[in-house]
């Protein structure tokens, strides 16, 4: 007899379906075909134990298990239990009748129990554009499938209540779940505030300015100076997450089964802060098994890349494109894939090998150019899509001791929405541009173009500090972005003065004076 049901598959952060089918005939042993992976030809074991300690009976011919697209790779032990329920009713131990009507996925343990998965948000999304009239999936995966509306879900802890489903002696109450109303308890809850913060005013500005406009930003300072602290509390001034990239954001992280037991929406910002020691293919993804890698595991979010120039160069170099493209494409011989990587980028570094390059109190004990060779580490072109640099000094000790709490994150968050509703405004007709980071040189010369005075200064700035052609687009999106905070329609000197005050490291002075 043949039977038939649905499973899903995954490519990149969506999913496809898979077609199980089982034919029980004459004969003994057990096959599977449909370009399977090692940990889904193992499954005919895990299913037989299950089957023994379920009370179900493993058929005793020749079973024959096909998963259909055939040219698509079926990885991991997600297969298991539609594979079971179709092989029970191919031995017409259950009903066939109705098995197409839902997708099902979950690995099994020998006694039967459902495991969670990873990618259900993803196979869920699927089922629905499919049509299909419900998902069963495991018990931990439940909430994560029910943020998808107009599906019924169910969840199951074991294989005897899917067989008792379709025998009609268990009944499933589906999973409900009001996903705007959870999207809505969950928003702009941060634990980390900008409040904790003590001194550091102008850095607190350069995070504000960087939010504001979508700007990749890289601190310069000694240790201990707060660099890490203040990054960890960038999520919190950033605007809070839509729904739709709320949904983007969990697709990614529950395919890289990043997602706890039991989560549902994801429904703050990621910030991802990898160490040093990463791989090219940990950080933009791929592998043998393709994952997302860290630049998208960010997306919609912040990566911060503490002690930057200890980053392999080679790993470092592979973020271009993804920081200009806000996407990131892995072409193998067995596969290509996107992943979206839409991240701002926050580095950190200190100023030399030694630390204390330009340190108000403690002398540099490098030798004399190294602290241009520390900064070289860092390549031009990756330098340039950069476009706040901001040189962070220690905390004096009257405001280190100091008992009043800074501004809140809340106050800093509401001037950086405000800016950014100014600007989806502004590039409302203009697909692929959201924020003035993104602008072209041709959006430059319409919308940031300087008033007389700022020109000048601009120029003066230029010649004085020697500055690189590449840092005239930079300081003119960033003046951009300050007179969106300052609610001016025009960019004025004063926007130009500070957007200058940020491009610290393009200053061809900078770590040629040796200080010991």
């Amino acid at each position: 007899m043949l039977a038939k049901t649905y499973a899903a598959a995954l490519q990149g952060i969506d999913a496809i379906t898979v077609t199980v089918e089982v034919v029980v005939d004459k004969g003994i042993g057990y096959t599977i075909v449909g370009l399977p992976d090692a940990a889904v030809k193992e499954a005919g074991e895990r299913i037989q134990t299950a089957l023994s300690q379920s009370g179900e009976e493993w058929p005793r011919r020749h079973t024959v298990v096909n998963l259909s697209p055939a040219d698509v790779r079926k990885e991991g032990a997600a297969y298991d239990l539609p594979m079971a329920i179709c092989i029970l009713a191919a031995n017409e131990k259950i009903p066939a009748e109705g098995l197409s009507d839902y997708v099902m996925i979950g690995e099994l343990s020998l006694d039967g129990t459902v495991l969670p998965v990873k990618g259900v948000l993803p196979m869920a999304i699927m089922a629905r554009k499919a049509g299909f009239k419900g998902m069963i999936v495991p018990k931990g995966n439940e909430t994560e499938a029910a943020v998808v509306n107009d599906i019924s879900v169910y969840g199951v802890e074991n294989l005897s209540q899917v067989t008792g489903f379709f025998k009609g002696t268990c009944a499933i109450e589906p999973t409900v779940v009001n996903t705007r109303e959870e999207f809505a308890k969950g928003a702009d809850i941060c634990d980390l505030d900008f409040s904790d913060v003590k001194g550091q005013e102008n850095v607190k500005r350069a995070f504000e300015v960087a939010c504001a406009g979508g700007h990749n930003i890289l601190l310069v300072g000694p240790p201990g100076s707060g660099k890490s602290m203040m990054a960890k509390r960038l999520p919190s001034i950033m605007p809070p997450l839509t729904l739709a990239e709320a949904l983007e954001t969990t697709k990614i992280h529950s395919v890289a089964g990043k997602l706890n037991r039991g989560a549902m929406l994801m429904t703050t910002r990621p910030f991802r802060s990898p160490h040093h020691t990463i791989s090219p293919v940990a950080l933009v993804g791929g592998g043998a098994n393709p994952m997302p890698g860290e630049i998208s595991l960010a997306h919609n979010g912040v990566l911060f890349l503490d002690e930057f120039p200890e980053f392999n160069r080679s790993v470092l170099e592979v973020m271009r494109q993804p920081l200009e493209d806000r996407r990131i494409s892995i072409s193998r011989a067995r596969y290509a894939i996107d992943y979206p990587a839409g991240f701002m980028l926050v580095a950190s570094m200190n100023p030399c090998p030694c630390g204390y390059y330009n340190h108000p109190t403690k002398a540099c004990t490098c030798a004399p150019g190294a602290v241009q060779r520390y900064l070289g580490r860092i390549s031009g072109p990756l330098l340039d899509r950069i476009d706040i640099q901001v040189e962070i000094m220690p905390v004096p000790f009257d405001e280190l001791s100091s008992q009043q709490q800074g501004e809140p994150s809340e106050s800093i968050r509401r001037r950086v929405v405000e800016a950014r509703h100014v600007q989806s405004a502004r590039y409302a007709g203009m697909p692929g541009v959201f924020c003035n980071a993104q602008m072209t040189s041709r959006m430059l010369a319409e919308y940031a173009r300087p008033d007389k005075e700022g020109l000048e200064m601009l120029r003066l700035a230029m010649e004085r500090f020697d500055m690189s052609a590449r840092a005239y687009d930079r300081i003119l999106k960033v003046a951009r972005t300050i007179a969106d905070l300052d609610k001016s329609p025009e960019v004025r000197s004063h926007h130009i003065a500070e957007a200058i005050s940020y491009r610290n490291l393009d200053r061809s002075s900078w770590g040629q004076t040796y200080r010991g």
